[in-house]
């Protein structure tokens, strides 16, 4: 029972994150940037991610397996960790919802001359190539999916967090 409150908590941290991003991104547009941005290690930040997902959807009774590739080290970026997160927790729950059972969901993290990345992929039902370009508008919901509990805000909102820190999301 102390393991399900933890997670509630934990989800309705998440929940709040989410609406301030919201109200933040009506506010403030593609111009906003971190306030107060600190080193994190990407490695944490995937970490927490996965111990996250495993919490929340309990990898579907064990019918979605989660694998992190997490290379040895550090990969350090400057952000807010909070923000950080809650963009890698999305992804990694969009992939394990629709991840039929027997699927696989993968984080790999690296980096190269130019930029830290994570990558999310899955087993799951993809994305039709003509929604390719909509995927990220606010509430958007593919033709596939819309019988699926959601808004169509988690991936716009996780491009958003990314471009704020300088990245991109694709």
């Amino acid at each position: 029972r102390h393991e399900l409150i933890d997670t509630m908590l934990e989800d309705s941290e998440r929940l709040q994150l989410t609406i301030d991003q919201i109200l933040l991104a009506g506010k403030t547009g593609d111009s906003r940037r971190v306030d107060n941005p600190t080193e994190l290690d990407v490695l944490d930040i995937v970490s927490e991610c996965v111990a996250l997902a495993g919490k929340r959807h309990h990898l579907l009774n064990g019918e979605v397996r989660l694998v992190a590739g997490v290379p040895q080290g550090t990969l350090v970026v400057k952000g807010d960790r909070d923000e950080l997160v809650g963009a890698v927790t999305n992804l990694v729950d969009n992939a394990v919802k629709y991840t039929p059972p027997g699927g696989r969901v993968t984080l790999t993290t690296g980096h190269d001359a130019s930029a830290v990345w994570v990558a999310v992929a899955d087993t799951g039902v993809g994305i039709d190539s003509s929604e390719l370009p909509r995927v990220f508008d606010r509430l958007y919901r593919s033709e596939r999916t819309r019988h699926e509990r959601g808004l169509g805000l988690g991936l716009g909102l996780a491009r958003a967090v990314a471009e704020t820190h300088g990245g991109s999301l694709t």
